[in-house]
């Protein structure tokens, strides 16, 4: 059984997480993974929209951060190969098509952050999100600084950024962090309604205004992207980083020392 599911229906480009017995945590596998189907969705002109979502009651738990910790450390993302492209929208080639994503259950921290690089978002009404990375002895390095504060506000983003506590489905439309919030069960079904109603649009008309409107966010976030790393290491390495590490292992509270 493969981590992602990969399947073509007409031109959508179906994305599924599918690790639900580990609540669809994220291992580095997983990111290659994601990245040759981004690949995939740009150089098939088949295909005019991808959909991704989770198997399972959760779309994602998060990193599965002992996996992770080595690469963090180096102050990068894990290299690319030539048929991969960044999910996450912080390296390389930007991708001209659009991204929808269908959210339920657990949606913390790498989940968000994939999220805040598409471009259509729809929640069940029993998502909850979370950036946890503060509790864990390090911060949110996958776009969440940069973008949650654009899509909810300074002090809302702030609010979670900086404590790791939760937020719900509500919130997040209230906020125009999604687009629309339905029953788990209709999840799907809304989600791929509006997958084929991009597809019925003109293709070249669709990847033109997306691509004018992400000109935009690139010019905004080439300097904070330049600097997100380059902080993150020294975090990498600190003493509360090791204690987050474990505590994570150990499945209890973090205590940190500032060090």
């Amino acid at each position: 059984m493969t981590d992602i599911k990969i399947e073509k229906k007409g031109h959508i480009l179906l994305i599924a997480w599918n690790r639900p017995e580990k609540y669809n945590a994220l291992t580095l596998d997983m990111y290659h993974q994601l990245a040759k189907a981004y690949y995939q969705l740009q150089h098939d002109e088949e295909l005019r929209v991808a959909l991704v979502y989770g198997e399972g009651k959760h779309f994602t738990s998060g990193l599965q951060l002992d996996d992770w910790t080595a690469v963090f450390s180096q102050g990068k993302l894990p290299d690319l190969a030539e048929d991969e492209l960044d999910p996450y929208g912080l390296s390389g080639d930007v991708l001209r098509k659009p991204v929808i994503m269908a959210v339920q259950g657990l949606c913390y921290t790498a989940g968000i952050e994939l999220l805040l690089n598409s471009d259509i978002r729809v929640a069940a009404d029993n998502t909850r999100f979370a950036q946890l990375e503060v509790q864990r002895g390090f911060h949110a390095c996958g776009g969440a600084t940069i973008r949650l504060p654009l899509e909810m506000g300074w002090g809302n983003a702030q609010r979670y950024l900086l404590t790791g506590d939760e937020w719900n489905a509500q919130q997040a439309l209230s906020w125009g962090m999604v687009q629309q919030v339905v029953p788990a069960e209709k999840l799907l079904e809304t989600a791929l309604e509006i997958a084929e109603s991009v597809c019925k649009a003109a293709p070249l008309g669709v990847q033109g205004s997306l691509m004018s409107s992400k000109y935009v966010r690139q010019t905004q976030e080439a300097a904070a992207k330049e600097r997100l790393f380059k902080d993150l290491k020294p975090v990498m390495k600190s003493k509360d980083m090791q204690e987050g590490l474990m505590s994570f292992l150990e499945r209890r509270e973090a205590v940190f020392s500032g060090s």
